[in-house]
């Protein structure tokens, strides 16, 4: 029979076997691997026990981490993690966030063998309020779009970008890693990476292949990637939204106004018009229907709007 490979030694060499088992077998993005690693990391230094490194303990002298040993962590020490979060008036979102890293992480040392009890059993996440997405009318999306200016290069690019958001209702992170090759100009559609390096063709409206266009031809660069920063370089996430916010204060008096604001729009304008469920899961790439469902709020409450304004009963 084969003998398991029973856990020993500090948790930092188990996170990063976890984190390897994420990229390579999951295949999850970047970001995901990133967040797993800063939450378990935090678990850890939480945990972890400090020996002065003097007996005086008002020595000045650094502070020496010890190893944390996994087999030493319980349901206890869990419950400690979370209250401390509590106090320190951590968003029950975040929590429910660590919490499931925490689960994911425990139950992948189970099914290795690394632990003969999972710790993280009984752990329960906390109740999470779900708020509306904010989103913009159809009027006021088409003025944002068509605010930056035709005759510069960075406006060309702006209006670019806006069209190709609202276009798709692509996240942003699927924005800044197209490539030129990405759009088919013919077709009108666009090859998309998502989460998990999972790969979706959604929609290329024809006003965002124009937009995108005139932007190539003034741009004069050969970088493969689609859109570039100011120096020529592939345009990041925060520059992005440190373009959406500049116009955003021009324009509009509307707050917490983000790029993923183009992506709530694209979904609500779309079941405003009579779009099916699934198909708008699909162009948005949800795993699961549930989380699509938060846009018929939405519509439903535009639509009580309409009836308690034309029916003569209502």
């Amino acid at each position: 029979m084969k003998r398991l490979p029973r856990a020993e030694g500090p948790l930092q060499r188990y996170i990063d076997k976890f984190l390897r088992y994420l990229e390579i077998e999951k295949n999850a993005s970047n970001h995901t691997i990133l967040n797993y690693r800063l939450d378990l990391e935090e678990f850890g230094n939480f945990l972890n026990p400090r020996v002065l490194a003097a007996d005086d303990a008002a020595s000045a002298a650094p502070v020496k981490k010890t190893p944390l040993d996994i087999t030493k962590i319980d349901y206890l020490a869990l419950r400690r993690f979370l209250a401390a979060l509590k106090q320190k008036g951590i968003k029950s979102r975040t929590v429910a966030r660590k919490v499931s890293c925490l689960k994911t992480f425990f139950k992948f040392l189970m099914r290795e063998g690394y632990l003969a009890d999972n710790p993280a059993l009984l752990i329960s996440s906390p109740k999470i309020d779900k708020h509306l997405p904010n989103f913009l009318t159809e009027a006021e999306m088409s003025r944002l779009i068509e605010f930056p200016k035709a005759d510069t290069v960075s406006g060309l690019r702006d209006r670019a970008i806006f069209e190709t958001l609202y276009s798709t209702g692509m996240r942003i992170s699927e924005l800044v890693s197209l490539n030129v090759g990405s759009p088919d100009y013919i077709s009108g559609i666009v090859k998309v990476q998502g989460k998990g390096k999972k790969e979706r063709i959604v929609p290329l409206g024809d006003k965002a292949i124009t937009a995108i266009r005139q932007y190539l031809v003034k741009r004069k660069s050969d970088s493969k990637s689609l859109f570039l920063n100011s120096r020529g370089e592939k345009i990041t996430d925060r520059g992005v939204r440190v373009i959406l916010d500049k116009y955003i204060k021009l324009i509009s008096e509307k707050q917490n106004i983000s790029p993923h604001t183009f992506r709530h729009s694209f979904a609500t304008h779309l079941l405003n018009r009579g779009a099916d469920l699934r198909s708008v899961q699909e162009l948005l790439g949800h795993a699961n229907l549930s989380t699509t469902q938060i846009y018929t709020h939405l519509t439903t409450d535009r639509l009580k709007a309409v009836y308690n304004k034309a029916h003569s009963r209502a």
